[in-house]
């Protein structure tokens, strides 16, 4: 028997990616999307496939299965500061009743549940790099708060969860991650610097520049959630990419890859925005045997091939 995986948020950009990866490994996929910013664009080419099914719910509410779940992949949540700012009760929501109903599905079926989780959890870290054994310099009030502690308080109960009730839980920390499905109006760097960039609008930079970011492609993130489910390791794990650097640095290099003629502006930078982040992935390198193999240039130039394709 094919075992079952279910991916909530599966029609966004990771999830759906997700999703096709899973189905190639031969595992029966369903998903789950209520649409809140996940596009069914990202999965109608699977829509078909004999061993996928689409739900379309929000997690927030109860959803049981007749048949069994055999690993749970927790994906629903907005994820850029445009969303959550705009969306701040249902991010919260998400990361709190989403979990937790992800759970006790997990305990009905005695389920496999991994948790995105992310770097954000790590807030504008005084620790540079970031390991996993850093707790955070997060600010809760903050505008980027719901977001953050939507995400701390879901590793919180998916550690609660797996010490009463000993489900087998992971998490994952995912850092920046990038490649094609990104929504064209993320808000988030890759996409606001390419789309400006393929426009020869102005890229704009916030601050000076000077903050530095580590962009992972979608494969190696993929294969590196993929490592983790099926290892044994309980507690947070950060998947990303190492090589760090600076937002100018990288509004250079998207302009050079587009060939654009956009000028660099720069604009206020936004509350409690992380100044540095970088993530350590010893641990991911030691137990999971990963580290990432897409350069920066080659994911980039697939991620603005499918841009140009899909730009307004």
């Amino acid at each position: 028997m094919k075992k079952r995986v279910l991916i909530t948020g599966g029609a966004g950009f990771i999830g759906s990616h997700l999703a096709e990866f899973f189905l190639k490994k031969g595992f029966k996929v369903i998903v789950i999307d209520n649409f809140l910013t996940g596009n069914i664009n990202n999965i109608k080419h699977l829509i078909n496939e004999k061993d996928f099914e689409f739900i379309e719910h929000n997690i927030t509410k109860s959803i049981t299965f007749k048949e069994r779940i055999h690993y749970i992949l927790h994906f629903a949540s907005p994820a850029s500061p445009i969303d959550y700012s705009k969306l701040p009760i249902q991010t919260l929501k998400v990361g709190a009743l989403g979990t937790y109903i992800c759970l006790g599905i997990a305990l009905a079926h005695k389920a496999r549940f991994l948790l995105a989780s992310t770097s954000e959890v790590y807030g504008d870290p005084t620790v540079h790099p970031q390991p996993e054994t850093y707790w955070g310099n997060v600010n809760p009030i903050g505008p980027r708060g719901v977001y953050d502690e939507a995400k701390r308080y879901a590793e919180a109960i998916t550690m609660a969860y797996h010490r009463v009730h000993k489900i087998d839980t992971r998490i994952v920390r995912i850092f920046n991650t990038y490649g094609e499905r990104m929504r064209l109006q993320d808000g988030r760097v890759v996409p606001n610097f390419i789309t400006q960039a393929l426009k020869n609008k102005p890229i704009t930079v916030y601050g000076d520049g000077s903050q530095t970011r580590s962009f992972c492609y979608i494969s190696d993130l993929v294969e590196g959630i993929y490592k983790l489910l099926f290892s044994k390791i309980t507690t947070p794990v950060n998947i990303g990419n190492p090589d760090e650097l600076t937002i100018l640095e990288f509004a250079k290099k998207i302009k050079e890859l587009t060939k654009s003629k956009s000028k660099i502006v720069f604009k206020p930078l936004p509350k409690d925005d992380p100044k540095v982040r970088q993530p350590d992935i010893t641990l991911a390198k030691r137990k999971l045997k990963w580290s990432p193999k897409v350069s920066l240039d080659e994911g980039l130039i697939r991620t603005i091939k499918w841009f140009k394709q899909n730009i307004k």
